[in-house]
């Protein structure tokens, strides 16, 4: 289905009100449909048909390698229907994990609204256990808080319960459960909701792009599809929206365009976001926009555990820029973390031994871990390589928290398209040198050796020049 079919059949199976729509009262007065979307890929930028909420109209964000979730109005209010169920989520092409999620995906999708709105959030449960949602940073009434057990009841398999509040302040926050949130979380239950300035805001410019995605983790045992919850800090799936690279969506941008990143962190560690390429300034937190006085130039970033960074730059660097997370292991795939350091061994005269005993032997690391982005090793059903991802120049020797950032002069207004490999001009690339070798120096003639000490005796010092 091509996506903007989807969307269409999307937006007409929420009943989304256009103007004075020809839905029935009766129409309204039910349960809204949810709506369902199992791909994987980058939905384009949502906008409601006819209805803008509260203020003026808004640029709609691009969720990565994620959508946004269309609603409908009943009488002034905005009317989501969000479904937490078991779904399988394609993490890279080939590679697929069973998790818990919203409407077809982990993470589910973006839920977007603007400063002022009434919304109404229908929540059904077809889990095998109960469930919340918590509305995370959101200033609302303590029982729409969705802790279960302190604020409400758990909602229970098969029901369906309804929050209610008002986006009190505009920014970028994430929803997720908060009832077994060990075993849920883990399995990918999580999501972000944008709420946009009803008016011009002194201290939230005007972006001409504005992406959004979610750090997330997870343990998957080679050859399995689904994840350990028990795992604390051994992850070996890093993630941005449950998708890994090259299954990551580059992120596009036109010369010159202002460009805003809002990142989610719902993992069990940090991780420092880098962007190659261009400066850029935290502008703002799940608490609110930041002064600007308390803004600065950076080109990484730390989102700690449960905190939303928005990120805000100029993309005046045409080119393919590498984004990702700047902790090594997590731009790997599955990799074991009891495996010995192999470098400096020599494996010479012993691997036709070994494969006499174990024929499928391979030579692992004696060299470094590079060869891994080219050995094409037999790997059980269903796992993820360590390295992969290719280049026009060859191996990227990446996996994980790895994506682009593509800047073309080129580049349509409002098009988010890959715009394929980078062609740099001439004279722009690293090269090889050809040149004659670099002779080495002779090393200075060694100072004669100081007078032994004898044993049993002690050099005492001779001034305090000689401490």
């Amino acid at each position: 289905m091509q996506r903007r079919d989807f969307f269409q059949k999307a937006v007409a199976a929420a009943g989304v009100a256009v103007a004075t729509s020809a839905v029935t009262r009766s129409a309204l007065a039910a349960l809204p449909e949810p709506v369902i979307q199992t791909r994987p890929d980058t939905a384009p930028p949502w906008t409601p048909p006819g209805v803008t909420g509260a203020g003026r109209p808004y640029r709609p964000v691009v969720t990565l390698n994620g959508w946004t979730l269309p609603f409908r109005m009943k009488d002034g209010v905005k009317e989501f229907h969000l479904v937490a169920e078991p779904v399988v989520r394609e993490m890279a092409p080939g590679f697929v994990v069973n998790m818990w999620g919203y409407n077809g995906q982990s993470p589910g999708p973006t839920i977007e609204v603007v400063e002022g709105d009434k919304v109404r959030i229908f929540v059904t449960n077809k889990l095998p256990e109960h469930t919340t949602v918590h509305w995370h940073g959101q200033r609302l009434p303590n029982g729409m808080d969705g802790v279960g057990g302190l604020n409400q009841k758990q909602i229970p398999v098969g029901k369906t319960y309804v929050y209610e509040f008002v986006a009190r302040r505009p920014g970028t926050f994430m929803y997720h459960p908060h009832a077994d949130e060990m075993t849920q979380m883990a399995m990918g239950m999580m999501g972000l909701w944008i709420t946009h300035p009803k008016g011009k805001h002194p201290l939230i410019a005007e972006v001409d792009r504005d992406y959004a995605f979610l750090l997330n983790a997870f343990d998957v045992t080679p050859g399995a599809k689904t994840p350990n919850v028990n795992t604390m800090l051994d992850q070996n799936i890093w993630s941005w929206n449950s998708r890994v690279f090259p299954g990551i969506s580059p992120l596009v941008a036109r010369l010159n365009d202002r460009v805003r990143v809002r990142v989610g962190n719902l993992t069990m560690t940090n991780h420092p976001v880098h962007i190659h390429g261009i400066e850029f300034e935290v502008t703002g937190t799940d608490g609110g926009p930041v002064p600007k006085t308390a803004r600065w130039p950076e080109v990484t970033t730390d989102v700690a555990v449960g905190q939303m960074r928005q990120l805000e730059f100029i993309a005046d660097e045409p080119g393919d820029w590498a984004m990702h997370c700047h902790k090594s292991h997590h731009t790997m795939g599955a990799m074991g973390h009891d495996v010995p350091t192999m470098i400096g061994v020599d494996h010479r005269g012993l691997v036709q031994k070994i494969q006499k005993l174990i024929p499928d032997y391979m030579v692992m690391g004696e060299r470094g871990m590079a060869d891994m982005g080219e050995m094409e090793m037999e790997l059980p059903t269903n796992t993820f390589p360590m390295m992969t991802g290719t280049g026009p120049y060859g191996p990227i020797e990446m996996g994980g928290m790895f994506t682009t950032l593509k800047v073309r002069a080129d580049q349509k207004t409002g098009d988010y398209s890959d715009p394929g490999d980078y062609k740099q001009p001439a004279g722009t690339q690293a090269y090889e040198y050809t040149g004659p070798a670099a002779t080495t120096p002779r090393a200075p003639e060694a100072s004669a050796p100081p007078a032994a000490v004898p044993a049993g005796q002690v050099r005492k010092p001779q001034g305090h020049s000689h401490h």
